[in-house]
C-alpha cells in the first residue's frame, strides 16, 4: 500500500463527524448502521451522509472495511493513525529524521579513528625485541 499523505489524513480529521466516527471505530469494528446510530447520538445525520464520511476516511487511510456476508464492518486502520502520529512527531523533533544517518556517520568516524590508531601505533603494544 502506498504511503498515506499526511495532508489527506488531516483533511479528513478536520470534520467533527469524521472524528466522531473514528472514536466509534477505535472502540472496535462496527457496521455502517451501528456508526449511524452512534453519530446520531451527537448530531442528526442520514445514513448516506455517514457513508460519504466513511468513504473519505477510507480514502485517507484512517478506516478500513471488512465485508462479512451482506454486512460491512468498519475499523480503525493503524497505518493512517501512524502517518498522522509520525507527522506530528516530526514537528516536535525535526532532527529525528537525521538521527539514524548521524548515528551511522558517528560509527564510521569511530571506525576510521580506530583504524588510523592501528596504523600509526606501530607494533600496537606487542613485545618488540631489538635484533
Amino acid at each position: 500500500m502506498p504511503a498515506i499523505p499526511p495532508a489527506k489524513v488531516f483533511e479528513a480529521l478536520g470534520d467533527p463527524v469524521r472524528r466522531r466516527i473514528l472514536q466509534l471505530v477505535a472502540a472496535g469494528e462496527q457496521t455502517a448502521g451501528g456508526l449511524v446510530d452512534g453519530v446520531r447520538q451527537d448530531t442528526p445525520i442520514s445514513q448516506p451522509a455517514v457513508s460519504q464520511h466513511l468513504r473519505a476516511l477510507r480514502e485517507a487511510g484512517l478506516v478500513r472495511v471488512r465485508p462479512e456476508g451482506s454486512k460491512r464492518f468498519y475499523g480503525l486502520d493503524p497505518a493512517g493513525v501512524a502517518a498522522a502520529r509520525d507527522w506530528l512527531t516530526d514537528l516536535l523533533d525535526p532532527m529525528a529524521l537525521f538521527a539514524q544517518p548521524l548515528d551511522a556517520l558517528a560509527t564510521e568516524v569511530a571506525r576510521g579513528k580506530r583504524e588510523r590508531r592501528g596504523e600509526s601505533g606501530g607494533d600496537n603494544g606487542r613485545d618488540a625485541r631489538p635484533a
